[in-house]
């Protein structure tokens, strides 16, 4: 058994989406601080961490979009670990990626993972603008095709510039958690492995960092 690590490393002050503020990492108890309060030679570290949800690469459930969509404590974990899936690659010239990128492929009862390539620009000034992304007409594909879940290589699955954000609209409303940011997908093969993506089950929350990962 192969492991595949898909997921950006989350690092202090990092960038993950324009406008969004880095994530606070610090020390709550150091090290140093800790070794008065245990016996000779004991120490330990506990660690703070201050962040929105949208920090690196993350799962967003339905109630990332809708009020009454489940959130992430009511994802079922047989809808985000050990899923089938398959690699979308090849795709059209342009941002845009239709359902001609799917046609032909069997996504029903996958996990559809979208490889765009953006990921080579991470923590670059060039992640940031002109990302590729679906279109509405191809999340509606992968609804009727019976997707379970769709991840990407890029800093939305949605074009930014489209306010309506159908491509979220879609998916989310539908049930199919996204998976953003992520990485590496060139490593995999076109299908034949499983993809899990399992954030902490937070209530209340639509949206948390994951440790996303292929299994082969």
């Amino acid at each position: 058994m192969t492991f595949v690590d898909l997921s950006h490393t989350i690092e202090h002050g990092m960038t993950t989406y324009p406008g969004l503020p880095g994530p606070l990492i610090c020390d709550f108890l150091s090290r140093k601080a800790s070794r008065g309060r245990y016996a000779p030679g004991v120490e330990f570290h506990i660690g703070r961490i201050d962040m929105v949800a949208n920090t690196g690469t993350y799962l967003d459930s339905p109630f990332h979009r809708y009020a009454d969509g489940k959130d992430l404590s009511a994802l079922p974990l047989d809808s985000l670990a050990g899923l089938e899936a398959v690699v979308i690659r090849g795709l059209p010239a342009g941002r845009a990626i239709d359902r001609t990128a799917f046609a032909g492929r069997p996504v029903g009862g996958k996990a559809v993972l979208v490889r765009t390539g953006w990921d080579v620009h991470w923590s670059t000034p060039a992640y940031l603008a002109g990302n590729p992304y679906l279109t509405a007409d191809a999340a509606a594909y992968l609804v009727a095709e019976g997707a379970v879940l769709v991840g990407i290589d890029s800093l939305n699955i949605d074009d930014i510039e489209d306010l309506e954000r159908p491509v979220h609209s879609t998916l989310l409303g539908a049930e199919i958690p996204i998976v953003e940011h992520l990485c590496r997908l060139g490593e995999l093969p076109d299908a034949g492995f499983r993809f899990s993506a399992v954030p902490p089950k937070v209530a209340g929350f639509g949206t948390f960092p994951v440790r996303a990962f292929a299994t082969l």
